[in-house]
């Protein structure tokens, strides 16, 4: 009797139902060829608490800390003991084992787990086979059962999730014991909890938050000439040179108003010339298909839906409704054996979402974008639909949205580029630099079909609304009434669950030291596809982030919390680190033992930093942070003056 051990019962369901008519069993489904397809639910073992080592653990205790266990154990799930026990015995009665877990290290491991608790033999073990499914339509899952493969060759993912399953551990035991007992000291009487990964998450959201509140804005300014003498007028930026640096601040804005005043009075009416014209063709290929943070940061933005909302909808497109392909997926590209099947996704998209047919019409279908790549596969590809149809009323109202999204952006694979040309032109005007520039739409290519929603789409398309005559160099010209634009400058925006998965994902930006920015180049994230869904409820849940309309804020809990922990647990640096240590070991470039070894070292001295002066009590007033002088410095290190209003007697 061949054994599937598939993820959940929706995954069993699926394969079942590739074979035809089975019957169902206690725990297992029964098939007309003898085999049988059972299931785990999630994990059936976790991670034994400390009292399981010993004893003395139960009672939290400075002492007792750290907790290193040198033989790690796993325990059976209470509310999942009697599917343990019939998959065991189905186990113990099996000829062949296939694992049919979720094609991640998650999913890799939580099968291994059962098949190492079930004493499965070596030898049985050498000969389990490997299921992988991107997609639970039968037509697909007859073709991935006829390419299974050998389970040992996923062992470097299972390794990676154990690695991260005791990292996990060892981080929230620890510190979370040793920052509760330490606030005790202080009379806060709850459970102060220290996370591997949500600890730095709330840690931006409390930074974010004080750069706001201590933001202190500042007014700028620039000077826009109106250009006349070529096929129709434009208008170029001002350009300040190096002499202006004491005016300006870090990012080059002119502080000193009488400076642009000055600029403007005297570049008004004046002869120009032509000194500089650049034109560059470009092409802006259409974006690649869904990982589930991509999805999750466009749906935020577009519709307003949290990470969780995200991923619980997509687990009913794809386990329910079979109509996209595996979700939990932090890959962007496509096997290129399934070009051949975009014909048949895509007609199925026009059944399934209607308002996509005048796209589906337009399509080249013999297009082959960048996204089919079996370089860049792994065990998952990008969420795509699948080529089955269902009747779109069927969905609600969200599963509507998300299936049109992802359907958008598969259709888009088979639309040529946007192309414009790029077009740069300095202007001299009594002695200042000015600069104009535009683009030149040539084709919209995919973008036929965008719509920018977001303010920041907006802003990347600005200079289109400006078509530059054309220009040569030495080409003598006329400025009119040269106008004065006065600015603020804006203080960082508060985090949104669009804004927020974006910072999770490309946390390499937020990462301090510049040696680990280089190794992570924005690779490496906080948490997995996965999990930052639900690392972002578990911080509501415990009340140290809260939502104010679409903004995301720390609490005071959440605030006093991070100020009383050390950089070293707050800042993203470490975790971030270790994220792409455990992406390392699912490649082999790194192995378990070797992380495990550095990890040990780390939690001790972590906890030592755990400092009875650590202030956490409910009612403590954050502190604010030092800031530093922005100013931009002279050659002699002082900082450069930015109020006051010095006299200045020519344009620079």
């Amino acid at each position: 009797m061949r054994l599937f051990i598939a993820e959940k019962p929706s995954m069993a369901r699926a394969i079942a139902d590739a074979f035809g008519p089975h019957q169902k069993q206690q725990g297992y489904l029964q098939l007309s060829n003898g085999d049988k397809v059972s299931w785990c639910l999630g994990h059936l073992l976790e991670q034994a608490e400390p009292e399981a080592y010993d004893p003395l653990f139960k009672s939290w205790r400075l002492e007792h800390l750290p907790i290193l266990p040198d033989q790690w154990k796993l325990v059976p799930k209470a509310q999942s003991k009697a599917q343990l026990k019939i998959l065991t015995q189905l186990i113990k009665e099996a000829t062949e084992l296939v694992h049919a877990g979720d094609p991640d290290r998650e999913g890799q491991l939580l099968v291994d787990e059962v098949l190492q608790h079930s004493k499965v033999s070596q030898t049985k073990l050498k000969q389990t086979k490997r299921l992988l499914l991107n997609d639970l339509t039968p037509a697909a899952v007859r073709l991935a059962l006829q390419q299974l493969k050998l389970n040992s060759e996923f062992a470097p993912l299972s390794q990676s999730a154990l690695a991260r399953s005791r990292a996990d551990w060892l981080y929230g035991i620890n510190l979370t014991r040793a920052y509760t007992l330490h606030g005790q000291r202080q009379g806060y009487q709850g459970v102060l909890s220290v996370g591997r990964v949500q600890t730095p998450v709330l840690g931006l959201v409390v930074q974010r938050d004080l750069q706001i509140e201590n933001f202190v804005s500042r007014d700028f300014y620039q000077v826009k000439a109106h250009l006349t003498g070529a096929d129709w007028p434009f208008s170029a930026i001002w350009q300040p040179s190096e002499a202006c640096a004491p005016y300006q601040d870090e990012e080059g804005r002119v502080l000193n108003r009488e400076l642009a005043e000055l600029v403007q009075r005297k570049t008004s009416h004046q002869p120009a010339v032509v000194e500089q014209v650049q034109q560059q063709p470009k092409k802006q290929y259409a974006p690649l298909p869904f990982s589930l943070s991509a999805l999750q940061i466009e749906a935020a933005k577009l519709y307003g839906m949290t990470a969780q909302q995200v991923l619980d909808t997509c687990q009913q497109l794809y386990e329910r409704h079979q109509l996209i392909t595996y979700p939990r997926s932090d890959c962007r590209h496509l096997p290129e054996q399934q070009f051949s099947q975009s014909a048949a996704v895509c007609r199925a998209v026009t059944a399934n979402s209607p308002e996509l047919t005048e796209m589906q019409q337009q399509a080249t279908m013999s297009l082959r974008s960048k996204a089919w790549d079996d370089s860049k596969i792994t065990a998952h590809h990008a969420i795509i639909p699948t080529d089955k149809a269902l009747k779109s009323a069927s969905l609600n109202a969200f599963e509507a949205k998300l299936y049109w999204l992802i359907a958008r952006q598969f259709l888009w694979q088979f639309f040529p580029p946007y192309c414009y040309l790029e077009q740069q032109a300095l202007i001299k005007i009594a002695g200042g630099l000015f600069k104009a520039q535009a683009r030149q739409v040539q084709s919209l290519g995919w973008k036929a079909f965008y719509k920018a929603s977001q303010k920041e789409d907006q802003d990347e398309d600005a200079d289109e609304l400006q078509t530059l005559p054309p220009l040569t160099k030495g080409q003598p010209l006329q400025s009119g009434q040269s106008e004065l634009l006065s600015k603020q400058t804006q203080p960082p925006a508060y985090f949104t669950d669009a804004t927020l998965l974006a910072a999770m994902t490309g946390i390499s930006r937020f990462v301090t030291d510049p040696e680990l920015k280089r190794i992570l180049k924005e690779t490496a994230g906080l948490g997995t596809e996965a999990t930052r869904a639900g690392i972002l409820e578990l911080l509501f849940k415990r009340g140290y982030l809260q939502r104010q309309g679409k903004q995301i804020r720390a609490s005071q809990l959440g605030r006093v919390f991070i100020q009383s922990l050390p950089q070293r647990i707050t800042a993203p640096d470490l975790t971030a680190l270790w994220e792409a240590q455990l992406e390392q070991i699912c490649h082999q470039q790194q192995d378990y033992p070797h992380f495990m070894a550095q990890l040990q070292p780390e939690i001790t001295r972590l906890v030592q930093q755990a400092q009875v002066s650590a202030e956490i009590a409910k009612t403590a007033a954050p502190q604010k942070p030092a800031y530093k002088n922005t100013r931009r410095k002279t050659a002699q290190g002082k900082a450069a003056p930015y109020t006051k209003r010095t006299k200045v007697n020519k344009v620079v």
